[in-house]
């Protein structure tokens, strides 16, 4: 897996999970994806949906170079659905259909159990919203009743992705296809945090003699949080400095519904990148002032125990 990711897997203890990246050969990142150290003997992997024929092409093709190398590796595609159950209430919610206590599951431990009543769900302490919750791999078989049992909880509502992209923006968490792909590298998109310690030393991930240098010696450009007031911002909105110059481009934006202002993401020049400058983003033809600002833009609430 450490081929692929730049992740340092081996650290990780048992049933605990991380936020990792898969890499090219020029340092652009194909996919996000959590990779779980389980104590059952395998990596579970969640990537996303939308690039599910890519990232498995990509990890077949890597176990079929392990194998022709003599190596005792193996894959496997879950027939599994995911549901995320997020929010201050979720530990409440689900307590009820476990046996074992919630409490001792913390972000991003990952956990195999019975959930009201389905069995052979894994329940990770995890989900993109930048508030505590799980997501839960389901069979598949059983997603609309373990769904539909969810709903009976007036506390649970369904949600639609609209919130979801608000929710993770406010948590300055990247969306795939928006914030970050394949031309963009981890340094330039502030990931830094994801590449283990040892694996900035060790390498062997795609693209490392190209992301590795770059923590040091920095890029030309950098993703960032911005603040705006006025008409929202939207993805490929230009962002403009002081004068007027085009330094950059959003990448995700919308209306806070917990700060009720307008927050976005993008990139900007590194000359731009620091906390506190003012810029401008260009909204219907017209430049309206903008600020950098540090992300999240709403604190997390991850639960850590």
């Amino acid at each position: 897996m450490e081929s692929l990711v730049v992740a340092d897997v081996a650290e990780l203890n048992e049933n605990q999970g991380t936020l990792s990246l898969f890499t090219n050969d020029k340092g652009g990142i194909i996919d996000d994806l959590i990779v779980t150290k389980t104590d059952q003997g395998y990596l579970y992997v969640v990537s996303n949906a939308g690039c599910a024929d890519k990232d498995s092409a990509h990890m077949k093709a890597k176990v079929a170079e392990f194998k022709a190398a003599g190596f005792d590796v193996d894959l496997e595609f879950l027939d599994e659905a995911l549901i995320a159950v997020q929010g201050p209430s979720m530990s409440r919610v689900l307590q009820e259909g476990l046996k074992d206590d919630l409490g001792k599951l913390t972000f991003m431990m990952s956990t195999l159990a019975t959930v009201f009543g389905v069995r052979d769900c894994r329940v990770t302490r995890c989900g993109y919203t930048g508030e505590d919750g799980v997501e839960i791999s389901v069979p598949r078989s059983k997603v609309v009743e373990l769904t539909e049992t969810l709903l009976k909880n007036p506390e649970v509502k369904l949600a639609g992705l609209g919130a979801r992209d608000s929710l993770r923006l406010e948590a300055g968490l990247c969306l795939y296809g928006n914030d970050i792909d394949d031309t963009t590298t981890p340094v330039e998109a502030t990931l830094v945090w994801t590449i283990g310690k040892r694996r900035r030393q060790t390498k062997g991930f795609p693209g490392a003699d190209i992301i590795v240098p770059q923590i040091k010696a920095k890029t030309a450009k950098k993703r960032v949080g911005l603040v705006s007031t006025g008409p929202p911002v939207r993805p490929h909105t230009p962002i403009l400095s002081p004068d007027g110059k085009v330094i950059g481009e959003v990448t995700s934006g919308c209306p806070s519904p917990c700060l009720k202002k307008n927050i976005a993401m993008g990139y900007v020049e590194a000359a731009f990148a620091k906390n506190g400058t003012a810029i401008q983003v260009e909204v219907r033809k017209k430049a309206v002032p903008a600020t950098v600002s540090k992300m999240p833009f709403v604190p997390t609430n991850y639960y850590s125990g």
